[in-house]
This record gives structure tokens, sequence and C-alpha cells, in this order.
């Protein structure tokens, strides 16, 4: 069986660690051929061979392991047939099995809500119900049995998304108006942990700030607005994510400022779910990343740097579209400066709701980017 987020090794590994947890993070990485030879050091080889690995899975890229990257590692040992695949409720299972699994399925025609590497519910349906037009139990355990009639069926046809028709007829299905919705604005860092500090803004401070003033602006909408933290508070991704399952949220949007030894370095992106590795990808969370990508450039001098996929937790494990937003560099004077603008941290809680607001629109009731103003929200 796979191990329990629990029976992961606690902390951070960088260069110069040893240790039991370092030795089993290099056999992993060997496993996968991307580290050669015998050694139990955390080295530049190891964390070059970690690099190499967090680009290959949308993950941040900076040689070092965390909790996030030791369970992609994890997952990348796994190959269908490897296990037996069935639904925990407590742990799901996961790993890249389990997305193989899910890419056939939907190549088959079976209704997989999205290709994320985790053994939920909806999988669990889409098994059982492939093992009952094969004759087989329909017990939504992937067994010997399941793995061999997989293997025997080819689809019909391939190409399309069926998971972004899906996902694209919820939304038209949700309707243009936003009362009624619910979002979870999720304030990155918090606690003790107060992400990037430069010219005496903190980005916990900033992200609660811009997301205080976009709970006011949907609460006044008719949006169930729910923020995935308490001012002081600095719960993990994992825990934010569950959070915003809990609520059954329509969409999650997450806040954040970014930070760079280089203070030439600014600008805004906006990441969305996705995995070009295994194709991967929340076709709504791409759609969202853009206009909230577009409405903030249009309405502030903030340099653009574009949409992006990623496959970080919040974005990973939450079963709504969710997109993370990084918001300028506080390590940059202009970028800054902006933010420490009440005036313009407004401007961006205003552009972050028109894309909400125009996820739903139909394209005839659409607006140009940069020219809806909350006034003319669809409540």
């Amino acid at each position: 069986m796979a191990e329990s987020f629990s029976s992961a090794p606690h902390g951070v590994f960088r260069i110069g660690d040893s240790g039991e947890a370092v030795a089993e993070i290099i056999g992993k990485l060997q496993r996968l051929g991307l580290l050669t030879g015998g050694h139990d050091v955390y080295d530049e080889a190891t964390a070059h061979a970690v690099r190499g690995f967090q680009q290959q899975r949308g993950l941040m890229i900076d040689g070092i392991v965390g909790p996030q990257t030791y369970r992609a590692i994890d997952d990348a040992r796994w190959r269908l047939g490897d296990r037996l695949l069935t639904y925990v409720v407590s742990h799901p299972l996961t790993g890249d099995d389990v997305q193989a699994l899910q890419a056939k399925l939907q190549e088959l025609g079976f209704a997989v809500a999205r290709i994320d590497g985790i053994f939920g519910p909806d999988t669990q349906r889409a098994v059982t119900e492939f093992q009952r037009n094969m004759g087989l139990p329909g017990d939504g355990t992937c067994g010997p049995s399941t793995f061999k009639a997989l293997q025997r069926i080819k689809p019909m046809a391939t190409g399309g998304r069926p998971d972004a028709l899906r996902a694209s007829e919820a939304v038209r299905a949700a309707g243009p108006r936003l009362s009624g919705k619910t979002v979870v604005i999720d304030a990155g860092h918090g606690g003790f942990d107060y992400g990037w500090e430069g010219f005496g803004l903190r980005e916990s401070d900033i992200a609660y700030d811009l997301a205080s003033r976009i709970e006011g602006r949907l609460g006044a909408t008719g949006v169930r607005a729910y923020l995935s933290r308490g001012r002081d508070q600095g719960p993990d991704e994992l825990a934010r994510a569950a959070f915003a399952n809990e609520t059954d949220a329509n969409l999650c949007v997450s806040l954040h400022t970014d930070g760079s030894a280089n203070p030439d370095a600014q600008g805004v992106a906006t990441y969305f779910y996705g995995n070009d590795l295994h194709g991967a990808s929340s076709s709504v969370g791409e759609q969202f990343a853009g206009l909230v990508q577009r409405e903030i450039v249009a309405r502030t001098d903030l340099l653009n740097c574009r949409t992006h996929a990623k496959t970080w937790d919040l974005l990973r494990r939450t079963k709504m579209p969710a997109v993370r937003l990084e918001i300028g560099y506080v390590t940059n004077p202009h970028d800054s400066a902006r933010l420490a603008d009440a005036a313009f941290r407004d401007v961006i809680a205003e552009a972050i709701v028109v894309a909400i607001q125009r996820v739903y629109l139909p394209p005839e009731q659409d607006a140009a980017t940069g020219m809806l103003r909350f006034g003319q929200l669809t409540v």
C-alpha cells in the first residue's frame, strides 16, 4: 500500500543534510532514474535531480524536498498494476498508477471528474461502472481482473476532453448570476509564516487584506464567501484544500505575493492545475486564471508574467476550479509601493471579483477585459 501522509518524513531537506530520510529520498530518485551513484548525503547532484523532477511535475523549482515534493516523489514510483487500488476515505491513495487509471477510464468514456492522481469517490464510481460494463463484480476496487480488462479493451475513439466538456457544462448550468454561488478565498501563509518580506510589507498581511476586500465585495453580490484562515492562522495547503472541499465551493482563489533575491524581479502571475507530463489539467481553472490575469493586467501597471500550469496541493486537491495569484513582488521597489497603497489593493480586489463574474457570463453577456465594474455585476 502507499505510504500515508503521516508516514512521510517531517521537515525540509536540502544540500548538506543526511540521515535516514535523506537516504530514502535519494533511493527513490535513483529508482526513478534521476540520480546515479551510491551516497547518503544531500549533495549538489541530489539537488539537481530534485530540480529536474520538480520542473517535470509542475512543482516549485527550488531543489529542496519539502512535504509536497516528497509526496510527488513517492507518487512517481507507482505503475498501474503494482498494487490494489481502492477508495480509502481517510487517506485516498495517490500516485502515477491512479493517474494512469483515470486517463484510461476517461479514454473509454467513463466519467472521471479530473485526472489528478487521487483515488477519490469519482474514480471509484468510474471503476464500478467499468466493472459492471465488463461483467465483473462492481466493487469499485481495481485488482487483477480489472487490470486485465483494462488492458484488453481499446478505446473506440481517442482525443477530446470529456472532463472539460462536463466542467464547462457545469459552469453553464450554474447560470450567470453571482448570488447563491460559493467562493473560497485563500489568504496565503499566516500565523508565524509571513511569506516574503520586503520594504516593510509581509506577504501574509497583504494576502489577508486582499482576501478581506474580496470577501466584502462578493458578500455584497450575494455570494457565500469563505476565508480559508483567520488573521493569525497559518494552515498548510492540505488543510486549506480540505476546507475548500468541505464548503462545496464553486471556485477557489488563493492569494499570494512573490519575492526574489533579485530586486528587479516584478510582476503578476496566475496559476491553475495542470501537468503536461500526464496531460492533466483543469479546463475551467485555466479559463479562470486567464480571466483573472487579464483583468489585473488591464487595470494596473503590474508586469504581465502570464498564466502557468502547476500541481501545487491547493490546485490539485480542490474539487472546484482553483487559481493561485502571485500579485507583485514585495522585494521590488515598484511593486511594493503599489501593494502598500490601499486604493491599489481595491483595484486588485475589483479585478478578481469581475473575473469571477466573467467565468459565468455567456459570450453574448460578457464584457471586454478591464471594462466591467463592480456595480454592473449580475447579482
